[in-house]
């Protein structure tokens, strides 16, 4: 009788090699559009008006991709439909919603904790309770160091805590739970990373852009200086609107939701980074030394061996 082997298999570390690499390129993008949202707003765009932009581009962009996969996988999309219209829900305009709408009550500097601390939380949770995806004591203490990252990322103080600002903690918790599970869904149905992409940006489209033209006009878009209209343009619309769901989406079927959760707690600390040439913010000691810490977590609790 032979013993079971427990080695993993051949490609386990080329995956997971290419799994870490598109989930920097993730977080890179997020703190990109982040960095870029700042300073749109700061030349007279508001957060509506980026939103508008992000789902419309993005819609417009990869409405191809659906048409064609109307044609050639008409069965895919109408026998998951159900599937398809919890994607849209989970990571589609309910999520730019609370995300952009959190804004309004929270300060910013929660951004950098409460919505990736619900993605890494719940997205290991989710991924535990509906996959089976064991719950290992160092995913659990890697993903403890990089909640610690991100509070000195951000420097909350307890005192700015408010009944209003709790409501936007709440929402930003609420969209990172929605992100958790969008990626518990893209690997339970594994879904085509591509196709989901076009999914959700055609339905944000569908239904965000038609409300921001009734209630405003598009009267920020029309009044926007060229430049900055074609720069959010580009980032928030093509890169950040097509590239983030993909690259997430692509991430989730490497590593799994529990592991690709992680990913966008590093998002803040390159937004610091990234800050600094183009606002003009150079860096504090502590969003350095968050950002190391928070990578350090990371790469403890991706790099750990699945079990078998």
């Amino acid at each position: 009788m032979h013993k079971q082997s427990t080695r993993l298999p051949e490609d386990e570390p080329k995956r997971l090699r290419m799994g870490i690499f598109v989930g920097l390129l993730a977080a890179s993008i997020g703190a990109l559009y982040t960095v870029y949202a700042r300073w749109g707003i700061g030349r007279g765009l508001s957060s509506p008006d980026l939103t508008a932009i992000r789902f419309g581009v993005a819609g417009l962009a990869t409405f191809p991709l659906l048409l064609h996969a109307s044609f050639k996988r008409r069965e895919t999309l109408i026998g998951q439909w159900r599937v398809w219209l919890a994607v849209s829900l989970l990571a589609g305009t309910p999520f730019g919603l609370l995300m952009f709408g959190a804004l309004q009550f929270a300060p910013a500097s929660h951004v950098a904790v409460f919505p990736f601390a619900s993605m890494s939380v719940m997205g290991m949770l989710l991924g535990a309770w509906i996959l089976n995806d064991p719950l290992s004591s160092r995913k659990a203490a890697g993903i403890a160091v990089v909640l610690a990252g991100l509070v000195l990322i951000s420097g909350v103080d307890a005192s700015n805590f408010t009944a209003r600002t709790l409501l936007g903690d709440a929402m930003f918790i609420a969209a990172g739970t929605l992100w958790a599970g969008f990626g518990v869904l893209l690997r339970k149905h594994r879904l085509d990373p591509l196709l989901a992409t076009s999914v959700i940006a055609f339905s944000a489209l569908a239904t965000y852009v038609p409300a921001y033209l009734w209630t405003t006009g598009a009267a920020g878009l029309l009044t926007a200086n060229s430049e900055v209209f074609w720069t959010e343009f580009l980032v928030q619309g093509l890169i950040a609107g097509c590239g983030t769901l993909f690259t997430y989406a692509k991430m989730v079927s490497i590593l799994g939701p529990a592991r690709a959760a992680v990913f966008p707690a590093l998002a803040p600390g390159l937004a610091a980074l990234m800050a600094w040439p183009v606002l003009g913010h150079l860096p504090h000691f502590e969003e350095v030394i968050g950002l190391l810490v928070v990578i350090a977590g990371l790469l403890f609790a991706v790099t750990a061996a699945p079990k078998r």
